[in-house]
């Protein structure tokens, strides 16, 4: 596991970099990638087991951003890990560019599924986890997805299918940071008791605090918590994690900084390394 300074800079590096693409393409999302930058960190560094020397082999571990809107964290690790290009990743949300502003399946660049309409990414886990228990492959499936997005049903109908046939090796992450587009979630559905929903439809759940290097990696190394049965881990996060005036204001799902909010928030940042 990574000395936890390691980690914290790290982190920190990547939302540097998610301010300055942000700011120099006028991109949204920034909240939205804050609350899970921990949790990307510690799954691509630390936990999946895919690199991109194996980006093609059948017994990789298989990661899908369901909330596709946060994307522009994953193209930042990818890049760091090698996946993707430096050439690549500046051409992020510019015409004739590669990386838009939900993830398109690039194999080659270890986007496995096109993601964004929310509420789909569940299935298509499932079903890649169906069928590496099929051919008998010993790889997980991970797949992380909001809070607003377990609105909807499809979600709700994928874990019915998952629980019931007892996958395993099946990993859902939900980004539980209590907002989403429109406002707060208690207050667009209340979702109450994410953990004991998906219990009742018969998964492994544990409750974590999404920001917290070392439940994360306590949590990664429980896996699979109970055999037969699908795990989900609720990640309780801070939506806009690491700059004050961000945190938990909905404005900054759709904002981009000015000149000033830019420099505020980098300043910020940098005294925290």
């Amino acid at each position: 596991m990574m000395e936890y300074k390691e980690f914290k800079a790290l982190a920190n590096q990547i939302r540097r970099d998610v301010i300055e693409y942000s700011y120099k393409t006028k991109s949204t999302h920034i909240a939205s990638n804050f609350s899970i930058i921990e949790i990307l960190t510690a799954l691509y560094f630390e936990q999946i087991n895919i690199s991109p020397k194996s980006k093609f082999d059948d017994n990789r571990d298989k990661f899908i951003l369901s909330k596709g809107h946060a994307c522009l964290s994953l193209y930042i690790i990818l890049e760091k890990l090698g996946f993707i290009s430096k050439e690549t990743l500046n051409r992020f949300s510019v015409n004739d560019g590669s990386l838009e502003h939900h993830p398109r399946r690039m194999l080659e660049m270890g986007i496995e599924v096109s993601s964004g309409s929310l509420g789909h990414g569940l299935s298509v886990a499932a079903g890649m986890a169906l069928a590496a228990k099929m051919d008998n492959r010993s790889s997980n499936v991970y797949v992380l997805m909001s809070d607003g997005e377990v609105n909807e049903g499809s979600v709700w109908e994928a874990a019915l299918f998952a629980g019931h046939h007892g996958f395993d090796n099946l990993v859902a992450i939900v980004d539980y940071n209590k907002m989403q587009a429109l406002g707060e979630t208690k207050d667009v559905i209340n979702l109450g008791s994410l953990a004991e929903k998906f219990r009742s439809f018969g998964w492994s759940a544990v409750d974590i605090d999404g920001h917290n290097h070392a439940e994360i990696m306590d949590t990664f190394n429980k896996l699979p918590f109970e055999r037969g049965k699908p795990n989900v881990i609720i990640s309780n996060s801070v939506k806009g994690k690491g700059v004050s005036f961000m945190e938990m204001n909905l404005l900054w799902h759709y904002r981009t900084p000015d000149d000033e909010e830019y420099k505020l928030a980098l300043d910020e940042l940098n005294r925290q390394l």
